[in-house]
C-alpha cells in the first residue's frame, strides 16, 4: 500500500495547523476573556470543516495526478471517514466538557481561554500517540487485534453506561489534586494561579483544565486506533485527526445548548466503537472496503440523531 508523507507534506501540513491557530489566537480573540456566541461558533465550524475538505482534495488531486484516480479515491475516502469517527468520538468530549466546567462553576467567556490550551495539548499528546501507534502497528501487525478487541470492550462498555453520569466527586484524579495542592473557593479572572499570605493555590479554571487535558487523552485511547481500523498511513490518520480537534472548540459552542436534544447519540457512538472494533478483529478475514465503513458511520450519526429528536419530542 502506498504510504503518503514526503518531507514537504508534513512540512506544508505544519504550516497550516500553524497559520490557522495564529488566526483564531490573534484576531478571533481566543487568548481575550469573551463569551463565544452562536453565531461565531457556526461561522467557526464552517471554517474548520472548509479547511479539512480543501486539504482533503488536496491531497486527492495531487494522488490523481501522479499516483492514478484509484489511489486518490482511495486515500480521500480514508481520510474523510478518518474525519468523520474523529467528529464523531468528539462529540463525547462534548458532553464531559460541559459537565466539567458545569461543576467548577466555569462561566461561557472564560471556557474559551480553557479550550484553547486543552487543544493545543490534545494536538501534542496525539501526534505523539499517532506516530508511537504507527510504529507498533509496523513492527508488530498483531497489535491490531489488541486495538479492536479495546474498541469493542470499549463500546460495549460505553453502551452499558451511557444513561449513568459520572460523580466528579469521587474521581481519583481530582481526589488526588485536591489533597496535594491548595486550590482557591472560586475563580480569579483567567488565572490559573493566585497568591494567598505567600502561598501559591491553583484556581479551579486549571483543575478544570487537566482534567479537560485528561479526558482527551482517554478519548484519544479510543479515537485514534478506531482511525487505524481504517488506515495504517500515519499521515492520513495523524492529518484527519488533527483538523477534527482544531474544529472540536467551535462544535462545543455549536453543540453547547443544544446537548440536551441528542440524548441517544452516546449510543450511537457507542455502537460505531463496537463496529470498528470487529472490523479491526476481521481486519485479515474480511476486508471491508473504506466506502461501505464510512456510510456505516454516517448511518449510525443520522439514526441516533433522528431517534434522538423522536424521543425528545414523544417525551416532551
Amino acid at each position: 500500500m502506498e504510504l503518503l508523507g514526503t518531507w514537504w507534506m508534513w512540512a506544508g501540513f505544519a504550516v497550516i495547523v500553524l497559520l490557522l491557530l495564529l488566526v483564531d489566537l490573534l484576531f478571533v480573540g481566543g487568548g481575550k476573556q469573551h463569551k463565544v456566541s452562536l453565531k461565531e461558533a457556526a461561522l467557526w465550524s464552517v471554517v474548520w470543516v472548509s479547511v479539512a475538505l480543501l486539504f482533503n482534495f488536496a491531497i486527492w488531486w495531487y494522488l490523481d495526478v501522479y499516483s492514478g484516480r484509484e489511489i486518490a479515491n482511495e486515500k480521500a475516502l480514508e481520510f474523510l471517514t478518518g474525519y468523520l469517527i474523529e467528529k464523531a468520538l468528539a462529540v463525547d468530549n462534548v458532553f464531559i466538557w460541559l459537565m466539567l466546567f458545569g461543576y467548577f462553576a466555569i462561566p461561557v467567556e472564560l471556557q474559551r481561554r480553557v479550550l484553547l490550551f486543552g487543544v493545543l495539548g490534545a494536538i501534542i499528546m496525539r501526534t505523539g500517540m499517532v506516530f508511537a501507534g504507527s510504529w507498533l502497528i509496523t513492527q508488530f501487525h498483531w497489535v491490531l487485534y489488541i486495538f479492536g478487541a479495546f474498541l469493542l470492550i470499549t463500546g460495549a462498555k460505553m453502551l452499558w453506561m451511557a444513561d449513568k453520569d459520572p460523580d466528579l466527586n469521587k474521581n481519583p484524579l481530582l481526589r488526588w489534586i485536591r489533597n496535594h495542592f491548595p486550590i482557591t473557593d472560586k475563580l480569579h479572572g483567567e488565572q490559573f494561579f493566585v497568591y494567598q499570605n505567600g502561598i501559591r493555590y491553583l484556581t479551579p479554571l486549571l483543575v478544570g483544565l487537566i482534567l479537560v487535558e485528561i479526558s482527551d487523552l482517554i478519548f484519544a485511547v479510543d479515537s485514534i486506533p478506531a482511525i487505524f481500523a481504517v488506515t495504517t498511513d500515519p499521515f492520513i490518520v495523524l492529518t484527519s485527526n488533527i483538523f477534527a480537534i482544531m474544529g472540536l472548540r467551535a462544535m462545543y459552542f455549536l453543540l453547547a445548548d443544544f446537548a440536551d436534544r441528542f440524548v441517544l447519540l452516546k449510543y450511537g457512538l457507542a455502537v460505531i466503537l463496537i463496529f470498528i472494533g470487529i472490523k479491526m478483529l476481521l481486519i485479515d478475514v474480511i476486508k471491508i472496503p473504506i466506502g461501505y465503513s464510512l456510510g456505516t458511520v454516517a448511518v449510525i450519526l443520522i439514526i441516533s440523531v433522528i431517534l434522538s429528536i423522536l424521543y425528545r419530542q414523544r417525551k416532551a
